[in-house]
């Protein structure tokens, strides 16, 4: 009940020449307002509605499924794709560097602008990139999506800075393209300042607008079609050698609906893993930021949102 309430309910009480149909009144509109102030908790709880503690973890009774006591990474981000339902989160909107999946936003603008027949050459600076790498050689000439092949499935950073020179030009415009990019699709909390995912005091992302990203990507048939593939081969146009690519997910293959989607690992910003799993009608989206034990961490959480998002149908 607020302030003018009570106090209409004081006056009334305290002068007897007023009560009667004055009185029951007031009785009745506190009744009533009481009433609808409980109607929408209990609404909500009928719904389910995701508590949070002081932390932002989800807490609830499924929550014990989770075997630990200290989150296990500087940033986590689960959903249930089909509800929008966030079933696990830890600082899912704190900046960190996001190394490597970085490589999402950069495939995603090339998809976008370049061409997949695309012959590219390998230059210098490319085939000088750090790893990880293929060792690809300067001249060499490679189509486009094979470059988008070994950047997805095996992170290459040279193929990646190969992509990224032919789709803009030069790296500087391509990551105006990918900022261009990250502001069409609401991306507040993201930067980049590089096409590959290396570290620098301007490159950041977070775990909500990764996961914005990552449904933005899925959406693409040929990338949706190169994060799931455990492994390929690619060979320059103007060559023999044949580039065995392994994915870097160990995730694909191990865990039944596992759909990609990257991995990442700078020093700064440790271990990095987006997953997609769909499974018996499921479908789960995880971001993990900076963890020492990214496969625990996700296999566990993984299991969590299966029993989580089922129990919720």
């Amino acid at each position: 009940m607020n302030g003018s309430a009570t106090h209409l309910m004081t006056e009334r009480l305290s002068h007897p020449t007023l009560w009667g149909p004055h009185l029951a009144f007031v009785v009745l509109c506190a009744v009533m307002f009481c009433s609808g102030a409980t109607l929408a908790p209990s609404v909500a709880h009928a719904k389910r509605i995701i508590v949070k503690d002081r932390q932002g973890h989800t807490i609830g009774q499924e929550n014990r499924g989770l075997p630990w006591r200290r989150v296990p990474a500087h940033s986590i981000l689960l959903k249930d794709l089909n509800s929008g339902r966030v079933l696990y989160e830890h600082e899912p909107g704190k900046r960190l560097s996001p190394a490597s999946l970085t490589k999402i936003m950069s495939a995603l603008v090339i998809l976008e602008q370049g061409s997949m027949d695309d012959l590219v050459t390998v230059s210098p600076a490319a085939a000088r990139a750090p790893k990880t790498h293929l060792r690809l050689k300067a001249g060499q000439v490679f189509r486009l999506k094979a470059l988008l092949k070994a950047m997805l499935i095996v992170s290459a950073n040279d193929a990646c800075l190969a992509a990224v020179e032919h789709v803009g030009g030069d790296e500087a415009q391509f990551v105006t393209l990918m900022n261009a990019k990250a502001a069409a699709l609401g991306l507040a909390d993201t930067h980049f300042s590089n096409g590959c995912g290396f570290d620098g005091p301007d490159h950041y992302s977070t775990a909500e607008d990764l996961a914005v990203l990552s449904v933005v990507a899925l959406e693409q048939p040929t990338f949706r079609e190169l994060v799931r593939e455990e492994r390929a081969t690619i060979m320059p146009v103007n060559g023999t050698r044949a580039y065995v690519l392994r994915t870097t997910n160990r995730l694909l293959g191990r865990i039944p609906g596992v759909e990609g989607v990257k991995t990442g690992f700078t020093s700064k910003a440790g271990r990095c893993l987006i997953a997609k799993v769909s499974q018996n009608g499921r479908d789960l989206l995880l971001v993990i930021l900076n963890s020492r034990r990214r496969w625990n961490t996700a296999t566990s959480l993984i299991n969590y949102g299966l029993r989580t998002s089922g129990s919720l149908q």
